[in-house]
């Protein structure tokens, strides 16, 4: 993937108990680093997963795609960065992380998200209008 816009970065540790035996992170930690990229940038722009989903609308990730490039290992540090887009009816979040140290890409993603309301596929005015502020904020 090409470098990005990103528009959102959140710093994070390495714990030890998410790395494998060859003393790197487990290759399904990073989704739980994207995952939690995704959620807080979210709570940042007054949306949380649990209130849509009290609402009857439920964002799931439809499809991902990851490549890695460099491994994490114990206490190292890291900054993940994402960028949102609209791609017909998916949410698209574009995501990387660096590790601090010497800013090394680790890892890119592509994660593709659809949204059910009561179970139908939809739009959801409040990504809508991120993706909105998103496009606004990217230099052209």
């Amino acid at each position: 993937m090409p470098a990005q816009p990103y528009i959102y970065e959140l710093k994070m540790k390495v714990r030890d108990y998410e790395c494998d035996l060859q003393g790197i992170v487990n290759n399904a930690n990073y989704q739980h680093y994207f995952e939690h990229t995704r959620h807080e940038f979210l709570l940042t722009k007054g949306v949380s997963f649990a209130e849509l989903h009290n609402k009857g609308i439920d964002a799931v990730v439809v499809r991902l795609e990851m490549a890695f490039k460099s491994s994490l290992r114990p206490t190292e540090e890291f900054v993940s960065k994402l960028y949102l887009k609209k791609e017909g009816l998916r949410y698209v979040f574009y995501q990387a992380i660096y590790r601090l140290a010497d800013n090394r890409l680790c890892i890119t993603a592509k994660v593709d998200n659809a949204v059910l309301i009561n179970g139908k596929l939809g739009h959801c005015e409040a990504l809508d209008k991120i993706v909105e502020e998103c496009e606004k904020s990217i230099p052209q």
